[in-house]
C-alpha cells in the first residue's frame, strides 16, 4: 500500500497549506477519502496502514472537530495520538520551536499542529524531519478546506464551474477556500465589510491559479452580489479566537452579512450551506438556514475524519 501513496504530495511530505497543494494532489486527496468513507478500503486494510505509528497533536488553541477526528484517524489506521496542550509545550517560549520539532521527530511519526502564528507551523516543518500537518493556523485551514470541497462533491457530483460565495471577513478559512477554489476550478465570491479583505499575497496567488483554471476569484463588499447565483454558501464566525476584543464591533460591521433566508434567496435554489463550526447561531447564521435542508454542516464535519485520514495516509504510510 506505500508505494500507492508515495510522491503525491510536493514540498517535502508535509500539508502546510492549501497553497503547497497541486491539482494532482487535491485529485488524490478527494480520491483517496471517497474510497475511505465508502469502505472500499477495508476497516482491516486500514488499521495496517498506519500501525504502530504516532501522532503528536498540538494544540494552543481550543479545539472539538481537529481533536476528535485526528485522534479518531489516527487510531483507525492502526496508530495513536498524543494529546499536547499549552502547558504542556509552550511553544517558543519554553523553549524554541526548532528545538521542539528536533525532539518531536525523535519520537514520534507525524506532527499535527493547531497555532495561532502560521510561522509556527512552517518552523515545525522546517526542522522536523518528518510530516508536519497544519491544522489550523492564521493564515489557512486547509484540512477544513479539503473537507468543505470533499463536501461539496458528495452534493454537487463536481467542483469546476460551480460557484461558492463567502460571508464573512478575510479569515483563514476562506483564504484556504479561495485558494482551493482557483486550483480546482471552482468561481468564489468573498463578501466582506471594507477592510476586512484577505491576505494581498494569498488573493494574488488564488488569482494567478485561477488563470489556469478559468475560475473567477473576487472579492466584493455587497451580500447579495456575493451570493448572487451561488452554488454553496458558506460562512464562519465573526471574532475568531484571539479576537474576542473585537467582537462586539464585529456584531455591528457584519450583520449585513449575516446567513439568512433573505441573503440564501440569491444564491440557486438548491444552493446548499456550509459552516466550518462552531456556529454562533444568531449572527453570522441564522437558525432557519443551518438547520434547514439546505445545510450540510455536519456532512462537512464528518468529513474532516476522511479527509485528515487520507492525508495521514499519504504522508505518513
Amino acid at each position: 500500500m506505500q508505494q500507492q501513496f508515495e510522491s503525491i504530495f510536493d514540498k517535502g511530505g508535509d500539508l502546510i497549506g492549501i497553497s503547497h497543494l497541486t491539482k494532482n494532489n487535491l485529485d488524490a486527496i478527494f480520491d483517496l477519502t471517497r474510497s475511505l468513507k465508502h469502505e472500499e478500503i477495508s476497516a482491516r486494510e486500514q488499521r495496517r496502514v498506519l500501525e504502530g505509528k504516532t501522532l503528536a497533536m498540538i494544540f494552543e488553541k481550543p479545539s472539538l472537530r481537529t481533536r476528535v477526528s485526528f485522534e479518531t484517524g489516527i487510531f483507525q489506521l492502526g496508530g495513536q495520538a498524543i494529546n499536547l496542550q499549552p502547558m504542556d509545550i509552550q511553544l517558543g517560549k519554553r523553549e524554541t520551536i526548532a528545538d521542539a520539532a528536533r525532539n518531536l521527530e525523535r519520537f514520534v511519526d507525524i506532527i499535527m499542529a493547531r497555532t495561532f502564528a502560521h510561522r509556527t507551523v512552517t518552523e515545525l516543518a522546517k526542522y522536523a524531519d518528518i510530516p508536519v500537518i497544519n491544522g489550523l493556523s492564521d493564515l489557512e485551514h486547509p484540512c477544513q478546506a479539503l473537507a468543505d470541497f470533499q463536501t461539496v462533491l458528495e452534493h454537487k457530483g463536481r467542483l469546476e464551474g460551480l460557484k461558492m460565495a463567502f460571508l464573512g471577513d478575510g479569515n483563514n478559512v476562506s483564504q484556504s477556500l479561495m485558494l482551493l477554489a482557483a486550483k480546482v476550478g471552482t468561481h468564489f465570491s468573498l463578501g466582506c465589510p471594507e477592510g476586512y479583505d484577505p491576505d494581498a499575497s494569498t488573493l494574488t496567488q488564488a488569482k494567478a491559479d485561477a488563470r489556469t483554471t478559468g475560475s473567477i476569484i473576487e472579492v466584493v463588499n455587497d451580500p447579495i452580489e456575493a451570493v448572487r447565483d451561488a452554488d454553496v454558501v458558506v460562512t464562519d464566525v465573526w471574532a475568531s479566537m484571539g479576537m474576542e476584543e473585537e467582537a462586539a464591533e464585529r456584531e455591528k460591521i457584519f450583520a449585513p452579512f449575516q446567513v439568512n433566508s433573505a441573503l440564501m434567496s440569491h444564491a440557486k435554489p438548491d444552493a446548499i450551506f456550509e459552516h466550518c463550526l462552531p456556529a454562533h447561531r444568531g449572527s453570522e447564521v441564522t437558525d432557519e438556514v443551518i438547520d434547514s435542508p439546505q445545510s450540510v454542516v455536519f456532512d462537512e464535519a464528518e468529513n474532516r475524519l476522511y479527509v485528515q485520514k487520507a492525508v495521514m495516509m499519504i504522508l505518513g504510510s
